[in-house]
């Protein structure tokens, strides 16, 4: 498997902390302490498309996604998925990007939610969000460590347990959350490029072997839609996974009415083009009649093993630094989304208003930095422990990454779904400012298409978790995700009655309505 508003960055009635304070005087006379506002104007759209495309790790899916569904499924046209995805999801950012012009709120989903399907429903959506995104995040922690953790063994004969390495990560995905920004997009914009450049290596390098010719195997629709299809589908969302990112940074970009739908809409079809060429390149290379057999035997290898046969050694060695790279600016990106919920959900006192609190100096959500951090180590630690018992070298990538992850996506992707509808409900008022594509047909085709691809991650859940038949596992992780949702909810319909000024304010913390 990573934005900002025309208000000062300080206090006054257009700014957060103002929307703060006049709330106060409806809430019973419990005015809350003033909160700073996220650095705003910082990133621009270039840094934005780099910081989306970020989260979806492109060489991590390349390299490690696309095998495994050629595997799972035993189906060719795992490219195709790629372009029915994209499709889906440009619809989607086609309404998103319309909202974004009147919702300015680090908590995207929470507010499009809040405002297009009611604060209860807003609420309820941000409990979900907040669990998917950590686990998204932490998920990627796993795969870290083993990666990291075998590289050093691989190159350098150090033997370092994986939970020492996804720890060393720890800390510099903590270090990084608290700084300014504009600097994590250019350290992501960097890792990203290099990602693509060795994608784009392998891709070349395939289509000129092509054992079996250059064909459009891969891309034709028999040979995706067939029995294994939902599967399918549900491993390569996790590719997209972090592109609905743009609008969380909607506070810190330099033009907030169009920077993040633009990066949205940009980012969406250069991750669809992008794999599905590189899917296909991979069928090309190693050849339609052997690629499944292959992926099943090398796994997230077959990049690696190919590129060790064709290209010389110090590009395979920079291949794989750069997968270790490519993670490291996944954990990054979903970390400062993660960050950017909980500084959300504090300023509207939805969560603890302590929460809320930047950093003078950067303008970072410091205090929604330190509660991933804090809850990432606890995790970690958990599945260290846990492990330790273990002799499987896979255990934090069969464990960690592989439950985690899904989870992630399994919420996200009906995150998305309720979006879509919210989309069309908000819009719906703006009859005058879009046309009737942007206001309802688009996002409700999205809607259509999203909800059909949840009901195939669920049917689907155990294939991608990796067990057989049901487990405790297969409605264990899905309620971890849901539960908290319907908390939300029933806590939001509460607020409603009993803090009827704080409940007013939900969802409203950076919007220009």
């Amino acid at each position: 498997m990573s934005t900002l508003s025309s208000y000062p960055a300080k206090g006054g009635p257009g700014s957060p902390i103002g929307n703060a304070a006049d709330r106060s005087s409806t809430d019973g006379g419990h005015a809350p302490a003033a909160t700073a506002a996220l650095d705003a104007r910082r990133i621009g759209i270039p840094a934005l498309v780099f910081m989306i495309i970020a989260a979806s790790a492109p060489l991590t899916v390349v390299a490690g996604g696309v095998p495994s569904n050629f595997a799972v499924t035993g189906l060719v046209g795992v490219p195709l998925s790629f372009v029915v995805l994209g499709t889906v999801l440009i619809l989607f950012a086609i309404g998103y990007a319309a909202m974004s012009r009147h919702v300015h709120n680090a908590g995207a989903f929470f507010a499009y939610i809040s405002k297009g399907l009611g604060k209860p429903a807003g609420v309820g959506a941000a409990m979900t969000a907040l669990v998917a995104y950590n686990a998204m995040q932490i998920g990627i922690a796993g795969m870290f460590g083993f990666v990291f953790s075998s590289f050093l063994d691989t190159l350098f004969g150090i033997s370092w347990p994986w939970w020492v390495c996804a720890l060393i990560a720890w800390v510099i995905v903590g270090i990084m959350g608290v700084l300014r920004v504009d600097f994590s997009a250019r350290v992501l914009g960097i890792i990203v490029g290099a990602e693509f450049l060795v994608v784009i290596v392998f891709d070349i390098i395939g289509l000129a072997h092509s054992p079996e010719g250059i064909t459009g195997d891969g891309l034709a629709f028999d040979h995706l839609f067939a029995p294994g299809v939902g599967a399918a589908l549900a491993f390569s969302i996790a590719a997209f996974m972090g592109f609905e990112s743009g609008a969380i940074y909607n506070e810190e970009v330099k033009d907030p009415r169009r920077t993040a739908g633009r990066a949205t809409v940009i980012a969406v079809s250069i991750i669809a083009i992008f794999y599905a060429f590189s899917a296909w390149a991979m069928v090309v290379g190693e050849g339609a009649s052997k690629v499944i057999g292959r992926s099943q035997e090398l796994g997230p290898d077959l990049m690696f093993v190919f590129l060790g046969a064709h290209a010389p050694v110090w590009f395979v060695d920079l291949g794989n630094l750069l997968f270790l790279t490519s993670l490291l600016a996944a954990l990054v990106a979903f970390h400062n989304i993660v960050a950017r919920y909980v500084f959300a959900l504090g300023r509207d006192r939805v969560l603890p208003q302590s929460l809320a609190r930047t950093s003078r100096h950067t303008g970072a959500p410091v205090a929604g930095s330190l509660v991933q951090s804090g809850l990432a180590l606890v995790i970690i630690v958990i599945f260290a422990v846990v492990g330790s018992g273990s002799d499987d070298p896979l255990f934090p990538v069969v464990t960690l990454f592989t439950w985690l992850t899904n989870m992630g996506a399994f919420g996200l992707v009906l995150l998305m779904a309720l979006t879509a509808l919210a989309v069309v409900g908000f819009l719906c008022t703006k009859t005058g400012e879009y046309s009737l594509w942007t206001r309802v047909i688009a996002p409700g085709l999205s809607a259509v298409g999203l909800l059909a691809l949840f009901v195939a991650i669920v049917i689907n859940f155990n294939v991608l978790i990796g067990a057989e038949g049901t487990t405790i596992l297969s409605w264990l992780l899905p309620a971890i995700v849901l539960v908290p949702g319907l908390i939300g909810t029933i806590w939001a319909v509460v607020l409603r009655s009993s803090s009827p000024g704080l409940y007013a304010g939900i969802g409203s913390g950076g919007s220009l309505g």
